[in-house]
């Protein structure tokens, strides 16, 4: 949360040692501080560009607002905020404000923390140790009325001879070319799989049952309002 002008560079300085490298291709404000204004922080980030040290400027989790004042400060390339048919909050406004602003939109999150691979149980079923435990959105009710989505998610998927996931995926990148997502792959399998979402074109059948599937995610995003002050700021 330290976007200070001097921790800014001290952490650019840090990635540039530890990957071994002379540039960042794109750098990220992770989370956007309520303490520095983004026009300060935007600032010091065009100053890394001009100085060869980074390439692109990235923002996470911003509102539509703070990324307006943003790109009048400094050219932005990318925002990264959690996106899929779990979480479209970003629909109404976010999104369509980077893409008017040429801002590429990289979601995060874009099989809903593995909910929409259908394959994991609810929260209560979790081990204390997996973060969803305390997932509002896995658990009880919540976790039944999003099972709705799912089950559009395999029918998708059984017509097309795919997999939950990659249909996830195709979903997000049928929103247009400016659309990133970046799926976690912590195994080769699942990179494997995932990579597969490229190759599958949706109908349009196949997206408006998408888009009908669920709408508005029952339950809170996080489960800590501490989580909660940290996005869409």
């Amino acid at each position: 949360m330290n976007s200070q002008p001097a921790h800014i560079r001290a952490v650019c300085e840090a990635s540039l040692k530890r990957l071994n490298s002379d540039v960042i291709d794109l750098f990220y404000q992770h989370r956007v501080d309520p303490a520095v204004p983004i026009e300060d922080v935007v600032g010091t980030l065009s100053d890394l560009v001009r100085e060869g040290k980074i390439r692109a400027i990235g923002l996470s989790e911003c509102s539509a607002a703070t990324l307006r004042r943003a790109c009048a400060v400094a050219p932005v390339a990318a925002l990264q905020s959690e996106w899929s048919l779990w979480e479209r909050d970003v629909e109404a406004e976010i999104a369509p404000t980077a893409r008017e602003l040429g801002v590429s939109f990289v979601p995060y999150s874009p099989l809903g923390r593995g909910f929409l691979t259908g394959q994991v149980p609810r929260a209560e079923d979790l081990p204390p140790s997996d973060y969803r435990h305390h997932d509002p959105r896995y658990q009880g009710a919540n976790y039944d009325a999003n099972l709705a989505a799912v089950a559009v998610v395999k029918q998708v998927a059984a017509d097309h001879q795919a997999s939950p996931a990659q249909v996830a995926i195709a979903w997000l990148l049928a929103k247009g070319d400016d659309v990133i997502p970046i799926p976690g792959c912590k195994r080769r399998a699942t990179l494997i799989d995932t990579a597969g979402a490229a190759n599958l074109s949706l109908t349009p059948a196949d997206i408006a049952a998408l888009d009908a599937a669920l709408p508005r995610t029952s339950g809170a995003r996080y489960g800590s309002k501490a989580a909660l002050a940290m996005t869409r700021l």
